[in-house]
């Protein structure tokens, strides 16, 4: 069985309208979300294998926050640029090439790709994915080249708000 954790990319600043999206960095909110969220994940006694990103810097951002909480080296984060302004087939695609020898796989993305990819999944529809949210399921497959095909578990969500 493997799982996987599909997370948006924590809050991002606007402040800079001439900005590049792509450049935007995390807001201060944001910046506070990451590390709380990781330390939430962590708190599940959750292992991640690895860590796939958008090339996006708040993606990224995001990511590396995750990476510290579980001690994994920021250069080991894998940057893939399919993962900005993906669609569902980006997603599968990523998934599918993913190393058998992980069984478990955080990806931090963008909306709306991953709030529909999320949707096509399992029984549990979210109506948008928050930012920072964590989307998490488990896969009936040993390998993920099945995973289009795999039957899918809902496991948990999880988001900022969810606590307040």
């Amino acid at each position: 069985m493997k799982q996987l954790f599909l997370i948006r990319h924590a809050k991002s600043s606007w402040d800079s309208p001439t900005m590049k999206d792509i450049d935007r960095p995390l807001n201060e909110r944001g910046k506070k979300d990451a590390p709380s969220m990781a330390k939430r994940l962590a708190s599940q006694k959750i292992k991640l294998d690895a860590l796939f990103s958008s090339n996006a810097n708040r993606a990224l951002s995001t990511a590396q926050c995750f990476a510290e909480e579980f001690d994994i080296k920021k250069n080991d984060i894998i940057q893939i640029p399919e993962l900005y302004h993906a669609n569902t087939s980006d997603f599968y695609d990523v998934i599918e090439q993913a190393d058998d020898d992980l069984q478990n796989l955080a990806i931090f993305s963008h909306n709306p790709g991953i709030t529909e990819f999320i949707n096509e999944l399992t029984n549990k529809k979210i109506m948008d994915m928050p930012t920072c949210g964590i989307f998490a399921i488990r896969i009936h497959s040993k390998s993920w080249k099945d995973f289009a095909t795999a039957t899918k578990d809902f496991w948990f969500f999880d988001f900022p708000k969810a606590e307040e």
